[in-house]
């Protein structure tokens, strides 16, 4: 795939490589601050989770992003949730974003998903200027979140 003038590489992740789990070490604190990058064990379920679908973003051989697709089959329809996105910030604005959401979108429609869902925080404007460039559109809607206490 050609992207941003780049070939980049999307490709559906199968196992949890020792690569795999580097990359993740390396993109995820770009992502969130307070998250911890999974370790090879939990990239594995991850991975074998039926409803997930783990794509990484290659340029020249590294792995430079990533993104997981949720599908799902709730009463009324089959849906779709697109989840961390990252991208590597030293190849941001090169089209692996793009790649990623592409993949995931054809995925998604393959799957049967009525619709694709995500979030972006308002401080994401080239992230929020690609999904809807890509066709997203900001949804009338809140919402909620409830922060699950920790075991003791």
């Amino acid at each position: 795939m050609r992207f941003g003038g780049l070939d980049m590489e999307v490709a559906v992740a199968t196992e949890a490589t020792e690569e795999l789990a580097s990359a993740f070490a390396r993109l995820i604190p770009q992502l969130s601050a307070t998250a911890v990058p999974p370790d090879r064990k939990a990239l594995a379920e991850i991975i074998a989770a039926p409803c997930n679908t783990v794509l990484i973003a290659r340029h020249e051989g590294k792995i430079v992003g990533t993104l997981t697709l949720v599908v799902f089959r709730i009463p009324t329809a089959v849906r779709a949730w697109i989840e961390d996105v990252v991208v590597d910030s030293q190849a941001r604005g090169r089209g692996a974003g793009e790649a990623l959401t592409a993949e995931a979108m054809r995925i998604a429609r393959e799957r049967g998903a009525r619709t694709i869902d995500l979030t972006s925080r308002r401080s994401r404007e080239a992230a929020r200027k690609l999904y809807e460039k890509a066709g997203f559109a900001v949804r009338d809607t809140t919402v909620f979140r409830y922060a699950v206490p920790e075991k003791r």
